[in-house]
C-alpha cells in the first residue's frame, strides 16, 4: 500500500484516501502560499482605492466642492483607480471612487461630488 504525504510538510497522511494534507494548519498554509501573489495585488489595489476615497472625502465639503489637480496629487491621489464611471446626458464624465466622484473642469480644476444615493 502506498502511503501519501502532505503537500505542505511531507508528513504521512492518515485517513481518507483522497486527503492531500495532514491537518487544517498545513492545508491553510499551502493555500495561503499559493494565493499570496493574488492576495497582495488585491490588498494593494483596495488600499489605494480607500486612500483615493479618503482624499475625496476630505476635500468634499457640503456634498460638492472644487479643487485642483495639484491638491489631489500632493495628497497621493491615483487617477488610474476608480470604482465606476458615469456619463451625464450632457456628455460630462464623472469618475467615482465608491460614493465620491470627480469631474475634470477647465484649467486643472476638479469638481468633487458625493452621491447621496449610495447606501451606508
Amino acid at each position: 500500500m502506498n502511503s501519501k504525504t502532505c503537500l505542505e510538510c511531507n508528513e504521512p497522511i492518515l485517513g481518507r484516501s483522497d486527503k492531500k494534507f495532514c491537518s487544517d494548519l498545513c492545508r491553510n498554509a499551502f493555500n495561503n502560499k499559493a494565493n499570496s501573489d493574488a492576495n497582495n495585488f488585491v490588498r494593494n489595489t483596495n488600499n489605494a482605492l480607500r486612500r483615493n476615497r479618503k482624499i475625496l472625502e476630505e476635500l468634499c465639503r457640503d456634498d460638492k466642492s472644487k479643487t485642483t489637480r495639484n491638491a489631489l496629487i500632493e495628497r497621493g491621489f491615483d487617477f488610474g483607480l476608480m470604482t465606476n464611471i458615469r456619463k451625464t446626458q450632457k456628455g460630462s464624465t464623472y469618475y467615482f471612487v465608491y460614493e465620491f466622484g470627480y469631474l475634470e473642469l477647465e484649467n486643472d480644476f476638479f469638481l468633487i461630488v458625493k452621491d447621496n444615493k449610495a447606501k451606508d
